[in-house]
């Protein structure tokens, strides 16, 4: 009788702290955002929940930002390599879409972890 009791308490205490982990970790605020910065000063702040597109001007051309289905993605610009075009969609907390040409950088914030564990050895 007084392991299962023991047990309960077990189980409580790890429901408990199951519960203040996931309050303290969970995505907070108005959810992930497309941070567009131009030549290092912010531009704008795009959420990630609505579909939009935004035309980004700066000193060495243009970048389209289209934002649909919760992600991100730079699909017309008229810089030399298009590496932004060709970088696909960004979704996850941290992921970047850079344009070196026209001095774009555009970064997911308070999206979800991409799942990684860097401090693993």
């Amino acid at each position: 009788m007084k392991q299962l009791r023991y047990d309960l308490i077990l189980i409580a205490l790890l429901l408990l702290l199951s519960a203040a982990a996931w309050l303290l970790l969970r995505p907070r605020g108005e959810g992930a955002v497309a941070v567009v910065t131009v030549d290092g000063a912010e531009a704008g702040r795009y959420p990630l929940s609505e579909d939009r597109t935004v035309w980004i001007e700066s000193p060495g051309g243009y970048n389209l930002l289209t934002i649909a289905g919760g992600a991100a993605a730079v699909t017309e610009a008229d810089c030399g390599d298009h590496t932004c075009v060709r970088t696909g969609e960004i979704r996850l907390d941290g992921q970047s879409i850079i344009c070196l040409p026209h001095k774009v950088v555009i970064t997911v914030e308070g999206g979800e972890a991409d799942g990684v564990d860097l401090s693993a050895h």
